[in-house]
This record gives C-alpha cells, sequence and structure tokens, in this order.
C-alpha cells in the first residue's frame, strides 16, 4: 500500500457524474441518480422533475415502500448547493440514492500532555450498517433537519461518548470539507464541518448508545502514521484528519506534499 495521504482525499472523490441524471425540485438542481434509480424514478413519479417539496417528499417515500432505500426516520434537509437553503426534507437513508447534498459533523477530540498532543479515536461498533469496525472520531454524525451544526454536535457528543453538553460546547470550528463520493450505499455529497476540541487529561469517554464499539487515546504521530500505512480509518474521517495535522504543523503544510493535500481538500467540486 502506498504511504501516500493524496489517496484518501482522491477516494472520496472519485465520483463520476457523467453516467447520471439531474434530479430537479422546480428550477433547482437538487440530485444526481444513476440511469437505474432514474427508470426507478420516473415509473413511481412520471419524471425527474418534481414542482414542490410535497411531490419530492413522497417520491422518495414511495422508493423506500420499494424497497429501493432504507428508511432511517431521520429527516434531513434537501439543498441544491451545500450552503444553501432548505428546498424540502426526506429521510437520511434516501439520500445517497437521490445523490442529495449531505452535512456532517465531525470533531477531533484533542489532549494536550507533557509528551505532546494525543487524540480519542474510536472504532465503530461490529454491527453498523456502514463501515463496521472502522476507526473514527470522538464525536461525527449528520445534521439532520431543523438542526444546526453545533446543535447537532451537542447532541452527537452526549449519545456517542457521554459528553456533557458544556464542555461539548467548547468545540471550535475550524473549516469545513466537501467531496462527492461513488460508494455501495449510493452518492456521498458531503458537507463536513470540522471542529477541535481540547478535552482535559482526566476526561474518558464512554459509549452511550452503541454505534461505538471503545475510545483509546493515540499520540497524534500515531494517528499519522496509522492515516498513511493503512485505510483503518473510516473514509472521511481521514479528511478531517488530514486538514488536522496540516493545521497544527504534524505535516509541514509549506512543503510539497501539504501543498498538494491542502490543494485537495480546498478544490471546489466539479458539476458542470
Amino acid at each position: 500500500m502506498t504511504h501516500d495521504l493524496l489517496r484518501h482525499i482522491a477516494a472520496c472523490r472519485n465520483a463520476r457524474l457523467e453516467a447520471r441524471r439531474r434530479l430537479w425540485l422546480g428550477a433547482e438542481p437538487v440530485g444526481w441518480v444513476t440511469a437505474e434509480a432514474a427508470t426507478e424514478i420516473e415509473s413511481l413519479a412520471g419524471g425527474l422533475t418534481f414542482a414542490d417539496a410535497h411531490g419530492f417528499e413522497a417520491m422518495a417515500a414511495s422508493l423506500a415502500r420499494a424497497g429501493r432505500v432504507r428508511w432511517r426516520n431521520e429527516a434531513f434537509s434537501v439543498r441544491a448547493r451545500p450552503d444553501g437553503p432548505e428546498l424540502a426534507r426526506v429521510d437520511r437513508g434516501a439520500l445517497p440514492y437521490l445523490g442529495i447534498w449531505s452535512e456532517g459533523v465531525h470533531v477531533n477530540g484533542l489532549v494536550r500532555r507533557p509528551e505532546g498532543s494525543w487524540l480519542w479515536v474510536a472504532r465503530r461498533a461490529a454491527d453498523k450498517a456502514l463501515d463496521p469496525g472502522k476507526l473514527d472520531h470522538l464525536v461525527a454524525g449528520g445534521v439532520p433537519a431543523g438542526l444546526s451544526p453545533g446543535e447537532t454536535l451537542v447532541k452527537e457528543a452526549a449519545e456517542e461518548a457521554d459528553i456533557a453538553a458544556p464542555l461539548a460546547r467548547q468545540s471550535v470550528r475550524k473549516g469545513q470539507i466537501v467531496y462527492s463520493m461513488d460508494r455501495a450505499e449510493g452518492l456521498r455529497r458531503d458537507r463536513l464541518h470540522c471542529y477541535d476540541l481540547w478535552l482535559p487529561e482526566d476526561f474518558v469517554p464512554h459509549p452511550a448508545d452503541g454505534e461505538v464499539a471503545d475510545f483509546t487515546l493515540w499520540p497524534l504521530a500515531q494517528v499519522l502514521t496509522v492515516l498513511r500505512e493503512t485505510n483503518a480509518f473510516k473514509f472521511n474521517v481521514a479528511l478531517v484528519l488530514i486538514d488536522l495535522f496540516l493545521r497544527i504543523g504534524l505535516i509541514d503544510p509549506g512543503s510539497a506534499e501539504g501543498r498538494a493535500l491542502r490543494a485537495g481538500l480546498d478544490e471546489p467540486i466539479d458539476e458542470s
């Protein structure tokens, strides 16, 4: 396996939209679907353009009834662009099938020690539907409709790691990462809000909702080594960690590698 960190960025930016068709809500392009999905949607709803939110939401519900998407009972916003206004709401399970933009929060749970900085690393539960057993952030999750990224962070911190709200609110937003990725479950078009949370040395997270098997505190240098040498971390966690390493100088941002990584993270998504 190559030790080139750019492979993680390339893996998350592998979407090829040429064979997909646009999905429209009024005059707004909100999704990209495969030819097979387009045929299914046209048979259920009569076309790929929807006049209003009600029709669009009804189409997504019909896909679930037909067994085409896994219904997760969690509404997410439908947007034409990552930072655009909410146009409709559909269940989270329909997002990749329809190729709709989604939002998430990722928190670097950091600890300062005399010998350097450390990171709390989560291991995803073995029964997770997506990426079971992969290494993950201390706190990470999708932003449901009606909640801000900050509100989602506090909710996920309590649910996943038993972090009290006052401590979770000390997280500092450091930027965002967007990517467009073909996965087994469909097209992931994601906007990640990246946060740093510096935790007390005596803080110990506890799995609270069963989504995490365990937490381990790692030296940051070890995290970087594992990221270089393996694919043990969940795909999008790798991007947030690369951003962290560039910001704190563990990877020299002025080096050839650092410049290439920053350019890869910051490259706009081309959907023309």
